[in-house]
């Protein structure tokens, strides 16, 4: 027997590329903030719920969890390099989401560490291509004669020792946590968000 759709019912539009680049947004945010309240091993299921979207369509877009986590690593990165983009800001504006991101996301802190001084074989290369790029956008606001201009390596050892003090239970404690390291340090750092264009 076949169906016929009453005349006052429609099928939604297939909205195609625009839904898909929305869901994949969607996707992307529910999993940096379920990773911040549950940590990395948070099941997808809860990512998928808290983007609004079926698990196929989170398989769609990330085939497993590393995808997924990958995603979130390259947003964060992507969002210091647009914030160190912008025209006439300051190495401290750019610190400020740098140091949102790390308040959001122990993964995040890892990949800035990559560069550092464990044995370089053992560090996934895409994790060392993120921090290089972080590196980068920092170093293109580092004034001469700057604190963390002295030696090569001194912004980066300055991001790691900030990233290690963010701990805490509460987003606004590992916050707090990450200005008071960059005052020890004698850093400014501008208002800690995350990058709105």
């Amino acid at each position: 027997m076949t169906q016929h759709r009453m005349s006052g019912e429609q099928r939604p539009a297939n909205e195609g590329p625009k839904a898909a680049a929305r869901n994949r947004a969607a996707l992307v945010a529910a999993a940096r903030e379920i990773y911040s309240e549950q940590g990395l091993d948070a099941p997808l299921s809860a990512i998928a719920r808290r983007a609004g979207v079926g698990q196929g369509v989170l398989y769609r877009h990330f085939p497993d969890r590393e995808a997924v986590a990958d995603a979130v690593l390259e947003e964060n990165v992507r969002q210091v390099e647009q914030a160190a983009a912008v025209p006439g800001t300051d190495l401290a504006r750019v610190l400020g989401v740098l140091t949102w991101h790390l308040t959001e996301s122990a993964a995040f802190i890892g990949i800035l560490h990559a560069d550092g001084a464990g044995s370089r074989s053992v560090v996934p290369p895409y994790a060392r291509a993120l921090s290089e790029r972080v590196g980068r956008a920092l170093r293109a606001h580092l004034p001469d004669g700057h604190r963390l201009a002295a030696g090569d390596d001194d912004l980066m050892i300055a991001v790691a020792m900030v990233s290690g003090a963010v701990t805490g239970p509460t987003r606004e404690e590992r916050e707090r946590r990450g200005r008071a390291a960059w005052r020890l340090l004698g850093v400014e750092v501008g208002p800690v968000l995350p990058f709105a264009g």
